[in-house]
């Protein structure tokens, strides 16, 4: 197990088979493997196919399941061996979370876990996530405004002379 942040780990099929205590999340990505973890542990398994790039959907569950979580816990991102899906995945959410260029966040993940190796067409991915989550957001927004259609009216301000 490797810390990428206070708050955020990467770790091989062992470590999530193993669950410290010190973890409360656990998100497993990788498909060929399911793990029963201890019961204190929020738990979610998004399956990604080891040395193929990954589906930005997928990508963007995963950055929204951390996001949600690491707030109140210390998440454990795992895989098979530790270097390739989960450390992708941790570093789509610190790009798209935590704001992150691609290259500072691929330095940051190398340094903390040696032998990192990204999914290929992993920029890429997060571009397209970086992207899908905008649009999300502007939705959001839009549904909130008050001057939507059925929505409350604008507000006018009187010019006072």
């Amino acid at each position: 197990m490797h810390m990428i942040s206070k708050q955020l780990l990467v770790g091989n099929i062992e470590a999530a088979r193993e669950v410290h205590p010190a973890i409360g999340a656990l998100l497993l990505v990788a498909q060929e493997y399911d793990v029963t973890p201890p019961s204190w542990v929020d738990y979610a398994k998004i399956p990604l196919k080891e040395f193929t790039a990954a589906d930005p959907q997928q990508v963007r569950e995963a950055v929204e399941w951390i996001e949600r979580k690491i707030g109140s816990n210390r998440v454990l991102v795992c895989c098979r061996a530790g270097m390739g899906r989960s450390a992708s995945i941790i570093i789509a959410y610190l790009c798209c979370v935590e704001g992150m260029s691609y290259g500072e966040a691929l330095k940051l993940v190398s340094a903390r876990r040696p032998g990192a190796l990204p999914l290929p067409s992993l920029e890429e991915t997060i571009a397209l996530v970086k992207q899908l989550r905008a649009e999300q957001a502007a939705l959001a927004h839009e549904a909130n405004s008050p001057d939507r259609p059925g929505g409350r009216p604008a507000r006018t301000h009187k010019k006072i002379a």
